[in-house]
């Protein structure tokens, strides 16, 4: 098969698509290569992938109506697409770039997949954003999801909604993915792994905001891909009446306190943390838990890493990308 992956050069996108070369597929990568952060380490993966001669990269902006107007579409026959511009306290920052990237970037993907002669599915990332400040736990896919704490999760909403008019109208197999909190090797340096690893070997204080009672539904990358690969395969059928569009739940159905996660991370170093309380931030949410109940049924879903065993793992890649001796 031949997958275009957009974000290729992102974290999860990177790890996506190198699952997709093991596996003998072809890869088309899309990914601008944006400065939202060090784009060395997007460079980085890059030269990873391109180890492969199956792998080609297209430095392309998925927002490009232009670009992506001009694309080669028959060869592709399925679409992973997980550019996006992430991060919920940046939104609040630079919210136009949501709206573009997530919105614009959604709408100008689903008309390229329209033109996909052999497209089998499009699968996106959602995000468990959505949610907002939900207080049922854990989250279920058929949750209300209309009151969102951030542009970041509103952006996130609307690429489900205008993936659900597309399906509808044009019958494309659709399968959009939640995601939460998602970490691991080439993990994204503004997400708290990063964050709290970094500072911690630079003997930097890390913040830990609402005083550090904060719950989360962090997810190792491996068990993501497994996720997004199962999805991949199975496009919802058309029965003629639904859209063929679903929806699905990509957490390890283990929600973890702030303050074990920090626990763990500094047994992993082998220093402890300096630490700083700070109230709550506008955009977060207090819990993320995620029902799984239909990515097991449907996909087959399994997460199998525990932050005890995801941590470590984080902590030797970041070692040996830094350069850093195997213990301080």
């Amino acid at each position: 098969m031949t997958i275009m992956v957009t974000g290729a050069a992102g974290f999860i996108g990177f790890h996506v698509a190198t699952k997709l070369l093991d596996q003998g597929e072809r890869v088309i990568a899309v990914d601008n290569v944006n400065d939202y952060y060090d784009v060395r380490l997007k460079e980085a993966r890059l030269a990873k992938l391109a180890a492969s001669p199956n792998f080609r990269h297209l430095r392309l902006d998925v927002a490009d109506r232009a670009a992506m107007e001009g694309l080669a579409a028959d060869a592709i026959t399925g679409i992973v697409h997980l550019a996006a511009q992430a991060g919920v306290r940046y939104s609040l920052v630079n919210p136009h770039a949501y709206g573009t990237a997530n919105v614009m970037g959604q709408i100008a993907m689903i008309e390229l997949a329209r033109r996909c002669k052999n497209l089998r599915h499009f699968v996106y990332a959602s995000s468990s954003s959505v949610y907002g400040g939900n207080t049922k736990h854990p989250f279920s896919v058929g949750d209300p999801v209309e009151r969102p704490v951030s542009l970041y999760a509103a952006t996130k909403r609307s690429c489900e909604l205008i993936a659900e008019s597309y399906s509808h109208l044009y019958r494309t197999p659709m399968t959009g993915l939640r995601f939460f909190t998602v970490y691991g090797p080439w993990g994204r340096p503004d997400m708290a792994a990063y964050i709290f690893t970094d500072a911690i070997f630079a003997d930097r204080p890390i913040t830990l905001f609402n005083r550090g009672d904060l719950k989360r539904d962090f997810t190792f990358v491996d068990d993501i891909v497994a996720g997004v690969l199962a999805a991949l395969v199975r496009p919802p059928k058309d029965d003629g009446t639904a859209s063929p569009h679903r929806l699905y739940n990509l957490g390890n159905n283990r929600t973890e306190p702030l303050r074990r996660f920090v626990d763990v991370l500094e047994r992993a170093i082998g220093r402890k943390a300096r630490i700083e309380l700070a109230p709550m931030q506008p955009g977060d949410v207090y819990e993320t838990s995620a029902d799984i109940t239909e990515s097991i049924a449907d996909l087959g879903f399994k997460p199998r890493t525990s932050i005890d065993e995801g941590l470590p793992k984080f902590v030797a890649w970041y070692r040996d990308y830094h350069g850093l001796q195997s213990r301080p």
